[in-house]
C-alpha cells in the first residue's frame, strides 16, 4: 500500500489540476460531439466490402475501444518510463491528426480503420488521470478525480448537443474539424500551462524492471485488483442499458412523436447528476473513507435499478435515471481516487493505463451483454441484470476492498 505520507511532486497542484479539468472538458465535448450522428456518417460514406450498414456503424464503435483495450497498459508504462504530461500531450495532438482525418474518410472502411487507430493513440481520460494522481497529494486524490469527472461528465453532455447543431448546419464534416480544433486546444493548454515535476532517474530507481515484473507489482498491491474488479463490474452496470434503454423508452411512450428528445433528456439527466455529485462525494470519500462511499453508492444504484424494472411511466424512470446519476458520481471518481491511494504516485501511467484498458474492455462487453439479456428474457430482465452487477459490486468491496479511512495522515 502507498505510504500514507508520499508527498505531493513540488509545484503548484491546483493549477495542474485546474488545467486537467479544463482540457478534460474540452476533449470529452470533442469526441462525444461526434457520437449522434456516427452511425448516419456510415450510411452517406457507403460501404466498399458489402458489409452492412449496421455492421459497419457496430464497428465504429467497437474498433475504437477493443484497440483501446489493448494499447492503454503499454502507453501507461511509457508514462512512467517518459513522464505523463507527454502521454496526455501525445493523446490530445495524436487524436488532433486523427478525428481531422476522419473528415476526409472515403468510405465506412476507412472511418472504421480510423475509429480502430483512434483507440490505439488516444486515450486523453487515463492521461490526465495518470498526471492528476501523479501531481495531487494523496489526500486529495478523491477531490482531483472527482473534479476531472465533473469535466468529462459536463463534457458528455453538450458535446452531442454542439455536434448535432454543427452537423445539421454545415454538413459532418464540419464537426471533425471542430473536434480536432478543441483537441488541438487542449494540448496547448496541457503544454503550456502545466509544468511536470519528473525525474526520470528517481522513478526508474523505484520501478521494477521489465513489463511483466512491473504489472505484477502493481496488481500485487493490496487492494489493487479488488479496485479493478469493481471498475470492471461497475463499468458493465453502466454500459449494460446503452443499446436496450432507448427501445425501453419506447415502451413506456403512448406518444412517439418526441421519443428521439425525452430519449435525449434521460440520458442528459443520468450525466447530468453524476456529474453533479463527483465532486461532492470524492471530497466525502477523502473525509470518511472511500470505500464506505463506493459501498453506499453500489447499494443504491442496484436498489434504483431493481425499481426501474417495474416503473410504468416515462416520468418515472426520468426520476430514477437521475438518482442513479447520484450514485454513479460516488463509484466513478471513487474509484480512480482508491487507484491513486493504494498505489504510488511514480507508477501512475501504468496503473491508469491499466484502468483504462479495463474501462474498454467493460465498454465492448457490456452492450453484448444486455442485448443478450434482452433477446433471451425481455427489456426490463436488462434492468435486474444491472442491478446484479451492482449487488455484485457491493460484495466484492464489502469483502475483499481495505479501508481507507485514516490512510492519511495529514490531508495536505
Amino acid at each position: 500500500m502507498a505510504d500514507s505520507t508520499f508527498p505531493a511532486p513540488a509545484g503548484n497542484w491546483q493549477k495542474t489540476l485546474y488545467i486537467l479539468f479544463v482540457s478534460q472538458l474540452f476533449t470529452a465535448v470533442g469526441f462525444s460531439s461526434i457520437f449522434p450522428f456516427l452511425p448516419f456518417y456510415v450510411e452517406e460514406l457507403g460501404a466498399t466490402t458489402g458489409l452492412s450498414v449496421e455492421v459497419l456503424a457496430g464497428l465504429v464503435f467497437s474498433a475504437q475501444a477493443f484497440t483501446m483495450m489493448l494499447a492503454s497498459p503499454i502507453w501507461g508504462m511509457l508514462a512512467d518510463r517518459y513522464g505523463r504530461k507527454l502521454m496526455v500531450e501525445r493523446s490530445m495532438f495524436g487524436g488532433t491528426v486523427i478525428l481531422l482525418l476522419m473528415a476526409f474518410a472515403r468510405s465506412a472502411e476507412e472511418l472504421v480503420a480510423l475509429r480502430a487507430i483512434q483507440g490505439l493513440i488516444t486515450g486523453t481520460v487515463a492521461a490526465a488521470s495518470a498526471l492528476a494522481a501523479a501531481s495531487v497529494p494523496r489526500g486529495r486524490a478523491g477531490y482531483a478525480m472527482g473534479l476531472l469527472q465533473v469535466g468529462l461528465g459536463s463534457g458528455v453532455a453538450l458535446g452531442p448537443l454542439i455536434g448535432g447543431a454543427i452537423a445539421d448546419a454545415y454538413g459532418y464534416y464540419a464537426a471533425f474539424y471542430v473536434t480536432a480544433a478543441l483537441l488541438f486546444l487542449s494540448g496547448v493548454l496541457v503544454a503550456w500551462g502545466v509544468q511536470e515535476q519528473f525525474d526520470k532517474a528517481s522513478t526508474a530507481a523505484n520501478r521494477p524492471s521489465g513489463v511483466i515484473a512491473e504489472w505484477w507489482h502493481i496488481l500485487s498491491t493490496p487492494g489493487v485488483l479488488t479496485t479493478y474488479g469493481l471498475r470492471f463490474i461497475s463499468q458493465l452496470g453502466r454500459m449494460v442499458m446503452v443499446p436496450i434503454l432507448p427501445l425501453f423508452i419506447q415502451t413506456l411512450m403512448t406518444d412517439t412523436s418526441r421519443l428521439n428528445t425525452f430519449t435525449g433528456l434521460v440520458v442528459g439527466v443520468g450525466s447530468a447528476t453524476t456529474t453533479l455529485s463527483s465532486i461532492y462525494l470524492g471530497r466525502l470519500g477523502d473525509r470518511v473513507g472511500h470505500r464506505r462511499v463506493v459501498l453506499i453508492s453500489a447499494l443504491a444504484a442496484a436498489g434504483l435499478y431493481g425499481i426501474q424494472s417495474r416503473v410504468e411511466a416515462g416520468w418515472q424512470l426520468l426520476i430514477l435515471q437521475a438518482l442513479v446519476g447520484v450514485a454513479l458520481g460516488g463509484i466513478i471518481p471513487i474509484i480512480s481516487a482508491l487507484l491513486a491511494t493504494f498505489t504510488q504516485a511514480d507508477e501512475a501511467g501504468a496503473v491508469y493505463g491499466l484502468d483504462n484498458s479495463i474501462n474498454a474492455g467493460g465498454r465492448a462487453l457490456a452492450p453484448l451483454l444486455g442485448s443478450a439479456v434482452a433477446v433471451w428474457f425481455d427489456l426490463r430482465a436488462t434492468f435486474m441484470a444491472t442491478a446484479l452487477l451492482f449487488l455484485i459490486t457491493v460484495i466484492l468491496a464489502l469483502r475483499f476492498l481495505p479501508s481507507t479511512k485514516g490512510h492519511y495522515s495529514r490531508i495536505e
